[in-house]
């Protein structure tokens, strides 16, 4: 049964679903999800990957359940996920991410002071600059603080030249799944975050962006077939 608990994470309450795991085989796994989406869109993933392992999924600052500040980086919340995690567990955690989760988590995986096991990184690349469109706000409430949107996006179009030292000083076993021709990010270069990271794997799941929503069995199959190798 999915669990809910908040954590002060530096002045900032984080909140956490988990799915407990009492007989767990396996570390537990954090999942991050992507922007505008929050811990629930793992639901149906974390139910499956209960069965053996302890699962966590985080509502990133700005998203969801926790805080919503009005001050959001990534830079920020890879630290936030940083300091979250001894939280979690003591042990060793396996770490993935989905697109903005995705780059998160790089962030995390590459500072050295998070106790990392395995990445695995959905639909998600080194960051090339790209033609500023900044999207409209929907109508009416939304799940998430649409600052992130607005300051998130920036980083986004014109990224830090220095995600390529990022993606290289990630040191533990990487899966890259990218989302195929169907997805609005440029494939090539989920390929090129593989080859970057020291120990990458990168397989291809025609679902487009979404491939965890889309294509929930083959996503599954690759996330467990790598983590439990």
């Amino acid at each position: 049964m999915v669990r809910i608990d908040r954590y002060d994470v530096d002045g900032v309450t984080l909140a956490v679903r988990s799915w407990p795991c009492r007989e767990a085989a396996w570390p537990p796994v954090v999942l991050l999800h992507g922007t505008g989406a929050t811990a629930r869109d793992w639901d149906a993933i974390a139910a499956e990957l209960c069965a053996g392992r302890t699962v966590f999924a985080v509502d990133l600052r700005g998203h969801g359940d926790s805080d919503w500040p009005g001050t959001y980086a990534i830079s920020g919340m890879a630290r936030d996920v940083t300091l979250l995690l001894p939280m979690l567990t003591a042990a060793e955690a396996d770490l993935a991410g989905h697109s903005l989760g995705g780059l998160v988590a790089c962030q995390v995986a590459a500072c050295g002071q998070a106790r990392v096991r395995r990445l695995v990184l959905e639909d998600t690349g080194v960051p090339h600059p790209r033609p500023a469109q900044a999207p409209a706000r929907p109508a009416g409430p939304l799940p998430f603080d649409w600052a992130v949107v607005e300051q998130i996006r920036p980083e986004i179009d014109e990224p830090d030249s220095r995600w390529p030292q990022v993606m290289a000083a990630i040191h533990v076993p990487t899966l890259v799944i990218g989302g195929g021709p169907g997805s609005f990010l440029p494939q090539e270069h989920v390929a090129e975050l593989a080859r970057t990271v020291a120990h990458g794997t990168r397989v291809t799941i025609d679902a487009g962006h979404l491939v965890h929503a889309t294509r929930p069995g083959a996503f599954l199959a690759e996330l467990t077939s790598f983590l439990n190798s």
